[in-house]
């Protein structure tokens, strides 16, 4: 008996790096899983059938069950279908895990408007999407987790990734809006920030010795080490984990809040611009949150 056992779990961009060794980790663990991959290059173009299929083959070469979707989940149509097919192919569905995405990292004045819609897309609509789709079923069987994938870019901050960071950091927020609407029914919903060398990651500049120390710090961060928490927070383990943000580099695993207050002032008269510069600023300011990217807060090796 596996964590998933009976279990059925859809994985949005399981064809390679995180969403594949996701797959194949909770095919191990017993769930019978959908596999859905677009096909599209790291920066979105293109479409390949070739990914999916070749994963569901793995899964089923290992003796488990699996079945293929290419849809693209930035469509509403394309991510109903992703659901849609896991029920058909396997008769219910247990877990959503919304991994799918690319990159196309501008410095933000330069950024276009197509740069911005196509990673807003998948990234935060194409997860609302998918997880609309699968609400209905989970609410009818009172049951159900959402693992919804965000990034430390959107979380601490980075250069160059205003769409993907304003998605990733909307993705908190709606993973913690499904976790409040949907408790009454059983259902859970949490967030998972991963560190880990894939072809999204590959793209990471190296021209310095500081960047080449950081894109080997990287490559010891295999998605297999993802894998481990997604499968916990799919299974009946978790029952009462949800609305909650997780990190996972290599063997270490961290717990984010959201934002939180940290100070506060009152003054009964009402502020004005004035008294905002002259005496409210300096009184906030030793609690001023420091501007950093998540290489300087994550500066560790990893362990």
């Amino acid at each position: 008996m596996g964590a998933l056992t009976g279990k059925v779990v859809a994985v949005t961009g399981a064809g390679r790096g995180i969403g594949r060794a996701i797959a194949l980790a909770c095919a191990a663990e017993g769930g019978k899983v959908l596999v859905n991959d677009y096909g599209g290059s790291g920066s979105g173009e293109g479409a390949d059938q070739g990914p999916a299929l070749d994963v569901v083959n793995e899964i089923k070469a290992a003796g488990g069950e699996a079945a293929a979707n290419t849809a693209s989940i930035a469509e509403p149509a394309g991510a109903t279908s992703v659901i849609e097919d896991a029920v058909g192919a396997f008769g219910r569905i247990d877990a959503v895990v919304n991994n799918a995405g690319f990159l196309r990292d501008v410095i933000f004045h330069k950024m276009s408007h197509v740069d911005w819609d196509s990673v807003i897309d998948v990234h935060l609509n194409g997860y609302f999407y998918v997880s609309k789709a699968a609400a209905p079923y989970f609410k009818e069987q009172g049951s159900g987790s959402f693992v919804h994938f965000t990034s430390t870019s959107g979380l601490v901050g980075n250069f160059g990734q205003a769409n993907y960071s304003a998605a990733k950091m909307g993705v908190v927020g709606l993973s913690t809006s499904i976790a409040l609407d949907m408790q009454r029914f059983g259902v859970r919903s949490n967030c998972v920030a991963p560190f880990a060398w894939s072809r999204m990651t590959a793209s990471i500049p190296s021209d310095t010795p500081e960047q080449q120390l950081r894109v080997e710090r990287m490559k010891q961060m295999t998605p297999e080490k993802i894998a481990p928490m997604v499968v916990f927070l799919c299974s009946d383990g978790a029952r009462d984990v949800s609305g909650q943000i997780f990190g996972v580099r290599k063997n270490e695993v961290f717990l984010f809040s959201r934002p939180q207050v940290l100070r506060s002032a009152q003054k009964s008269e009402g502020w004005t611009p004035q008294t905002i510069e002259q005496e409210l600023m300096p009184m906030l300011q030793s609690s001023f949150v420091p501007l950093k990217r998540s290489s300087e807060v994550f500066c560790w090796d990893p362990v």
